[in-house]
């Protein structure tokens, strides 16, 4: 049996419970919708946020990693192109060497081809002592050697080892910086000499040329695992846009019609004064 009370309106709590229901419901899937995520921080799944920030932690380190591979990469190509100019110039270098071993070349000839040697070694000397990148240098005696992060962590390097290309370092043994071609003899020597450099630097550059392709391929898998990282994060916390317009736009009705229903709920109380009359 119904009871009929002013000071107790049992449909109307009941209006009242289901409003505030389908309220906070679409203050939900408001917010999802203005953020486009269905887990914006751990209140709204603790579990879900925290595995998220971790990957996110993750994805965020892998930056600096991509930028310790890129540098390593710029490194390394600066040493790769002055190696390489080394390497000309010591094959001008025994072009030189050559014609100043003819026994019938005069004086006035072997001195020109001297000066010309000189020049040549020299200019090794500078190229060598220019090939810096963020005063970094692989190619000077002492050269350094790249260590690039290889993980988020930073438990994993890539080494890429330096190699000398400086006179008298071990790839240019008895160049050196007073080496000339002022006799027949020191021309005749010369030759091997230059010849054993250049074989030594072709060899210096294959495995700077390997390392730097190291770097290329690891930056490559880095650039990957980054993306998946974020497509997983995604996954995890995005909203489905799609979904959450429907699901807003049936809650603004069960919105509408529970105002309705509390309308009349509270209209029932009023209908009891006819009873008096």
């Amino acid at each position: 049996m119904s009871l009929y009370s002013v000071n107790t309106n049992r449909d109307a709590m009941v209006a009242l419970q289901n409003l505030n229901v389908t309220g906070s419901e679409l203050s939900i899937t408001q917010m999802r919708v203005s953020t486009g995520r269905k887990v914006d921080n751990a209140k709204d799944n603790g579990s879900t946020w925290s595995i998220a920030q971790s990957m996110r932690a993750t994805s965020t380190s892998l930056n600096a990693v991509k930028e310790s591979l890129q540098r390593g990469q710029s490194t390394i190509d600066v040493a790769l192109a002055a190696g390489s100019a080394v390497s000309d110039l010591l094959l001008q270098m025994k072009e030189k060497a050559l014609a100043a071993s003819d026994a019938t070349l005069d004086s006035a000839g072997r001195a020109a081809l001297n000066e010309d040697f000189k020049a040549l070694r020299d200019q090794i000397g500078k190229t060598v002592a220019n090939a810096d990148f963020n005063g970094t240098n692989m190619i000077k005696t002492g050269g350094s050697t790249i260590q690039a992060l290889a993980n988020a962590n930073g438990t994993s390097k890539i080494t890429v080892a330096a190699q000398s290309m400086a006179l008298g370092s071990a790839n240019l043994t008895n160049i050196i910086s007073t080496s000339s071609l002022a006799t027949q003899g020191d021309a005749q020597s010369m030759i091997s000499t230059v010849s054993t450099a250049i074989g030594k630097v072709s060899t210096s550059l294959a495995k700077l040329g390997s390392g730097s392709k190291a770097l290329d391929r690891h930056l490559a898998f880095i650039m990957q695992l980054q993306d998946t990282l974020d497509s997983g994060v995604g996954n995890l916390v995005d909203a489905d846009l799609a979904k959450e317009s429907a699901k807003l736009q049936s809650l603004q009705t069960r919105q509408q019609l529970g105002v309705q229903s509390l309308s009349i709920a509270n209209q029932s109380t009023s209908a009891m004064l006819a009873l008096f009359r």
